[in-house]
C-alpha cells in the first residue's frame, strides 16, 4: 500500500505537469492559421465586423485569422460546422443576436447553442433604431401603441426575415405592448429598409448604421432605440424601455465562441487577441462608425448574457405563440 507521502508526491508531480502542459499549449498557440467562421455572406455587416476584429486578431497572434462565410439557415450551417470542430482553438465562430432568436424559434436546431460551445467574449453590440416612414402620424413611442391599438394590424414593419435581429426587435415590442402589428418579411436589411423609406411599410427596427442616413436626411423619422439604457452614441434619443416597457431590450451584438472543451489557455489566448484588436484605436472608430459599442466581457459574462437573451426572446415568442419548427 501506498504511503501518504507517495500518494501525495504523485499528486503533485501529476498537478506539476499539467501545470507545464496547459503553460506549453499557451506559449505554442497559435502555429497555423485560425478559422473564423461567419454565418453571412461576404459584404454583409456581420461580415465587416468579423473582418475588422479578424484583421485585428491576425496582428496580435502573428498568425493569419482567415474568415470563411458558411451562410444558411439563420446560422445554423456555420454553426453546426463549428460546433464539431477539433477543440484546438483553430476554428473559431462568430455569433450574434440572429444565433439566439434561431435558437428561441427553433428546438431542432442540429446543437445546442448554450452547451455546444465555449464562450471567448462579446465583441460589440449596438441597438437598433425604431425608424418610420414620416407619413406616420405616430411621433414616438406611445403615439404608436395609441395608433396600433386603434387599428389592430394595420400598422405594418418590415424586417430582413423570420429568424432576424429587425423582426425579434418588433415581435417583442408588439408582445410587451400588447398590439397587433402587420410584419412584412424581407429577403434581407437591404430590402425591408427600402420598404420602409418608400412607404410600403411603415415602421422598421432596423440598425443604427443603416438608418441614420436616412434620419439625418428626414427620409425617415426615428421613434426610440430597442436598448436597455439610452445609447453614448444617441444620447438624446429615447429608449422603448423608458416609454413604460422597462423589461425591454433588443438589438445587435457579435461575439465568439469556440467548441466545446476547448482549453482554457487557448480561450484566454484568443480572448485576450481580440481585447486587443477592439482596443486598436482605427478598429474602435470603425465599429463607432457602424453604431456598436465595444464590450470584451469575460466567457463567464457572455455566456450569462446570451443565456439570459435567448430565455427572454423563448419566452416572448413562446407568449405570442410564433415558431419556426
Amino acid at each position: 500500500m501506498a504511503s501518504g507521502f507517495g500518494l501525495n508526491l504523485r499528486l503533485a508531480l501529476i498537478a506539476m505537469s499539467a501545470l507545464h502542459a496547459g503553460v506549453a499549449i499557451a506559449q505554442a498557440f497559435p502555429v497555423k492559421p485560425l478559422r473564423f467562421i461567419v454565418s453571412t455572406s461576404a459584404g454583409s455587416g456581420a461580415d465587416v465586423i468579423g473582418r475588422l476584429v479578424g484583421g485585428g486578431m491576425t496582428a496580435v497572434l502573428g498568425q493569419q485569422v482567415v474568415v470563411e462565410n458558411r451562410t444558411g439557415a439563420s446560422g445554423a450551417i456555420g454553426s453546426e460546422f463549428v460546433a464539431k470542430a477539433v477543440p484546438d482553438g483553430y476554428t473559431m465562430l462568430q455569433v450574434s443576436a440572429t444565433h439566439t432568436v434561431a435558437a428561441a424559434l427553433s428546438s431542432k436546431l442540429p446543437y445546442d447553442l448554450l452547451r455546444d460551445f465555449t464562450p471567448v467574449t462579446q465583441v460589440a453590440n449596438a441597438p437598433n433604431a425604431v425608424v418610420a416612414h414620416p407619413s406616420l402620424p405616430a411621433k414616438s413611442i406611445p403615439e404608436l401603441v395609441k395608433l396600433a391599438k386603434s387599428r389592430p394590424g394595420a400598422v405594418s414593419f418590415g424586417s430582413a426575415g423570420t429568424g432576424a435581429p429587425s423582426y425579434s426587435a418588433g415581435a417583442l415590442f408588439a408582445a410587451m405592448a400588447g398590439v397587433e402589428l402587420l410584419h412584412v418579411p424581407y429577403r434581407g436589411g437591404g430590402e425591408a429598409l427600402t420598404a420602409v423609406l418608400t412607404g410600403e411599410t411603415q415602421l422598421m427596427f432596423g440598425p443604427i448604421a443603416s438608418t441614420l442616413p436616412h434620419i439625418q436626411r428626414g427620409g425617415l423619422r426615428l421613434l426610440a432605440l430597442t436598448s436597455a439604457k439610452r445609447s453614448p452614441l444617441l444620447p438624446n434619443v429615447p429608449t422603448i424601455a423608458e416609454a413604460g416597457y422597462p423589461n425591454y431590450a433588443a438589438g445587435n451584438w457579435y461575439g465568439i465562441v469556440l467548441p466545446l472543451k476547448t482549453p482554457k489557455v487557448v480561450v484566454t489566448t484568443l480572448r485576450n487577441a481580440v481585447l486587443t484588436a477592439i482596443g486598436n484605436a482605427e478598429i474602435s472608430r470603425r465599429l463607432t462608425d457602424l453604431g456598436y459599442v465595444v464590450v470584451g466581457d469575460q466567457p463567464e459574462e457572455f455566456a450569462a448574457f446570451m443565456k439570459n437573451d435567448f430565455e427572454s426572446l423563448r419566452k416572448s415568442f413562446r407568449a405570442i405563440g410564433v415558431s419556426i419548427d
